[in-house]
């Protein structure tokens, strides 16, 4: 670089820290300046000699990150500071314990929360990227903001990532998709989850992500005009009764519409409320339910409510700590719009989250429903820590947290107690206390007697019946769907299970000493092989209740005893079946030139995945299991994100080569008005016209509306999109899609 060079981009470095300080959501004093400034000077010292791959020098990220944790997320001087060195202990030769001399504790441990795991056992199974997410998660137990600076962190990296080499961006916006928007949602960062979302969208569906965003440009003047329309006549009605607010109409996120699009089998044009408007006012305190309720009326006195989509986040705010009225009213020309209400003060809470939620907390006031989610957190991260299961279960688990939908439900006494939807009456006893979980014995609904595993509604009021000598059973891991109370059922499982194992350990000492057997390492190993178990303590478990039985174990030593059978035994199950010619329909092992896989483009041997049944043409990834070699899927496989997040490094690069030696499966949702001869014409459209298979069809008709579902054999995904072409031209159907689980 030129010294002219050099000068504009320290002038630049200057200008990005000026803008941090003068963003900050929360005041800044003095003393908050010079520790910001002092954290900024060491960032700068440590990354002097560092570029980012755009070739930027590399401050400009931890300044980015820190004005995303002053302005977006709302966080104080502590943070902002220890966004400015989040990558020092990780990328240079400082250590925390230098930033604990030069600072203080508290900046220290949230800079060691935010450096990467270094090393990890690289055994078959173990994830890098489910340990980082751990460690990350295992920090709110410390200090939540470690979790905020992250999303700050991955929200700028999704923002630069045009540089990236393609596998790159879509393993880090998988990760983003499947940890970091549903953790910035469960935090009350609705802006931050959405960008996040979108952005994710991007890189994991590029071309579906373009063709939204094409189409919400071509629209976007049509929509300005209809949410105008509306805007006004509200406008008037608003201001006669001098209630003072703001009101914004706002497109629906890129990632919802493509959800929307996904769940309910639709084109983008199908797509009704792509947008919102939201009407923000000015309140005090007191008066807030009130005025949002004379909105409600002001809005549902020109326009007709949909009473089931009522959304009332007033009087019982999400745990997110989101409070609002969500209105859909049917607008001009018999679309639907949603109608959001929101005071200043709910604004600034959606807006901001868990910062704005502390701004307006009191010491009087009850605990806050963000404050009790984080606490439960806790607690369920503490009990999975003690759990031996692996960091990729630890995530899942976690993740039930995250995105789940509330009902709300009484206890006796009538309090309010927020469950996940889709939660029991079990999981009801669990959310009490975990004791009372434990010893429950039976639940009653609304007065009436019911099983421990039935779903709760909201408005039920629930009692739970408890008896001292009740234990959790392992059918209990069935009837509960919270993570909090799976945890503790495992746990206390797991403590009955180590006991029954010691106990079983002895006896099978004491029985393999009359069979003339020494109990060791190898004897376990042969016994677990044996008998088909997992582990040592299933073994031991299994003998403790007796499932394994004194002929079983001398079944076991005459085998042992008995090496020219074993020996014949290995010989038969090394053999190939004799008849060559004979494929099983389940084995979709492929050994001719289909795919490509890597950077060399290498022939491998693979099997298509049945979760999306991918078809040549598909855009596709292969993923290395354990046990069954290379699986191919749909790059929007449901399960990719998940894969791509947890076992980046087992995913290979794929590609379709010449797909014509061979023929695949398809099925085709197919809906329209019946008429006369219709079935007639479909297949021979497809039959005739396209000689394309039917291998399978099933049709029905229902009061005029034809639903079908055909199973066709085709060579690969040109074909198949020519022949949905040509179905969707038979008068009467209305809409064809393809259905990529069996």
């Amino acid at each position: 670089m030129t010294e002219i060079e050099i000068e504009a981009e320290n002038k630049a470095i200057a200008q990005e820290y000026k803008e941090l300080l003068r963003i900050s959501y929360q005041n800044l004093s003095v003393v908050d300046k010079k520790l910001i400034r002092k954290a900024f000077d060491v960032a700068v010292d440590a990354h002097k000699d560092q570029r980012r791959k755009s070739g930027e020098a590399y401050i400009f990220h931890p300044i980015a990150v820190a004005k995303i944790v002053a302005s977006e997320i709302g966080l104080g001087a502590t943070s902002i500071a220890a966004a400015l060195m989040h990558d020092v202990v990780e990328d240079t030769e400082i250590t925390v314990d230098d930033i604990e001399k030069l600072f203080n504790p508290k900046i220290a441990q949230l800079v060691a929360g935010l450096t990467k795991i270094g090393q990890v056992k690289t055994d078959q199974g173990i994830s890098m990227q489910a340990e980082n997410f751990r460690k990350m998660l295992l920090t709110l137990n410390d200090d939540v903001r470690v979790i905020l600076i992250k999303i700050a962190d991955r929200l700028h990296n999704m923002q630069t990532m045009e540089s990236m080499v393609d596998y790159k961006q879509a393993k880090i916006a998988s990760e983003t998709l499947y940890i970091y928007a549903p953790m910035a949602h469960r935090l009350g960062l609705y802006n931050i989850k959405t960008q996040l979302e979108d952005l994710g969208l991007k890189y994991t569906e590029p071309e579906i992500y373009k063709e939204i965003v094409s189409k919400i440009k071509e629209t976007k003047e049509e929509q300005d005009l209809y949410i105008k329309s509306i805007s006004d006549v509200l406008k008037e009605s608003l201001d006669k009764e001098n209630i003072e607010f703001s009101m914004k109409g706002r497109p629906k996120s890129i990632f919802s519409i493509r959800r929307k699009m996904r769940a309910q089998n639709v084109t983008f044009d199908e797509v009704y409320d792509k947008f919102a408007l939201r009407i923000i006012y000015k309140s005090t305190t007191s008066q807030e339910k009130f005025l949002a309720w004379k909105i409600y009326s002001i809005v549902t006195d020109h326009y007709r409510p949909s009473p089931s989509r009522l959304r009332d986040w007033i009087s019982s705010p999400k745990s997110t700590g989101y409070e609002a009225l969500h209105i859909t009213v049917m607008g001009p020309k018999g679309r639907w719009v949603e109608i959001q209400v929101r005071s200043e003060r709910m604004d600034e809470i959606a807006e901001k989250g868990y910062a704005a939620h502390y701004k307006y907390k009191n010491a009087d006031t009850e605990e806050h429903g963000l404050e009790t989610w984080l606490n439960q957190l806790k607690e369920a991260i503490e009990n999975q820590a003690n759990n031996n299961e692996s960091a990729v279960d630890f995530v899942e688990d976690f993740k039930l947290n995250l995105y789940a939908k509330e009902i709300y439900v009484f206890t006796p006494t009538g309090d309010i107690k927020s469950l996940p939807k889709g939660a029991t009456s079990l999981d009801f006893a669990f959310s009490i206390h975990s004791e009372i979980g434990c010893k429950t014995r039976g639940t009653r609904v609304n007065g009436k007697l019911v099983p421990l595993n039935y779903e709760l509604n909201s408005g039920d009021q629930v009692e739970v019946i408890t008896s001292v000598n009740q234990k959790p059973s392992y059918q209990w891991l069935d009837y509960v769907t919270t993570s909090r109370a799976k945890n503790k059922i495992r746990n206390v499982l797991n403590e009955n299970t180590k006991k029954i194992a010691e106990d079983g350990k002895e006896i099978l000492t004491r029985k393999l000493r009359h069979l003339k057997i020494t109990l060791n390492e190898n004897t376990v190993n042969e016994l677990v092989n044996f008998f088909k178990l997992q582990t040592s303590l299933d073994l031991f478990y299994k003998i403790g209740i007796g499932a394994i039985d004194n002929q079983r174990l001398k079944d076991y030593a005459a085998q042992k005893s008995n090496t020219l059978v074993n020996f014949f035994k290995k010989t038969i199950n090394r053999s190939p079946s004799s008849n060559t010619n004979q494929v099983s329909k389940k084995d979709i092992s492929k050994k001719y030139d289909l795919l490509v896989f890597g950077t060399e483009q290498e022939k491998l041997d693979y099997k298509l995945s049945t979760c999306c049944n991918p078809i040549p043409g598909d855009a596709v990834f292969g993923f290395i299991t354990i046990t069954e070699g290379i699986k191919v899927h749909r790059k929007d496989c449901p399960n990719a994100i998940s894969m791509q997040s947890n076992y980046a490094y087992r995913i290979i690069k794929a590609k379709w080569i010449d797909s014509n030696q061979e023929e695949f499966r398809a099925i085709l949702n197919i809906t329209g008005m019946d008429t006369l001869g219709l079935t007639n014409e479909l297949t021979k459209v497809i039959s005739n016209e396209m000689h394309v298979n039917i291998q399978n069809i099933s049709l029905s008709s229902d009061a005029g509306i034809f639903n079908g579902k055909i199973t066709v054999i085709v060579a690969n995904n040109s074909n198949l999109k020519k022949l949905i072409e040509n179905i969707k031209k038979v008068d009467g159907i209305e809409k064809v899609t393809r259905i990529y689980k069996n």
